[in-house]
């Protein structure tokens, strides 16, 4: 894909990003060499691969779910839970609101 000096101008007045006019020329290759590394990144088979965050693996420590509190405080989770519009195993139990 080839990125022209019209775009390159279009993009940075979007952007508000101050180019003269001889860094134009010299913008309009550096996004066409990027774009075309992302049209060969695009050609890869990742068939199978699974999706990462990190090259390491990586296991969050955890500490162990239990009940804590304050003095005098013990034995408040069912009082507590009969309040709720929904509790499910001990649990105030809420919507997904991520999709």
């Amino acid at each position: 894909m080839s990125i022209d000096t019209d775009t390159v101008r279009q993009v940075a007045r979007l952007a508000r990003i101050a180019v003269t006019e001889e860094e134009l020329a010299p913008l309009a290759a550096e996004l066409t060499q990027f774009l075309d590394w992302v049209e060969q990144l695009q050609a890869v088979d990742v068939e199978g691969v699974e999706p990462m965050a990190s090259v390491h693996p990586l296991t969050l420590p955890r500490r162990a779910d239990a009940e804590t509190a304050a003095e005098g405080e013990a034995g408040l989770r069912d009082p507590v839970l009969t309040n709720a519009p929904d509790a499910r195993e001990g649990f105030f139990a809420v919507p997904k609101v991520v999709e």
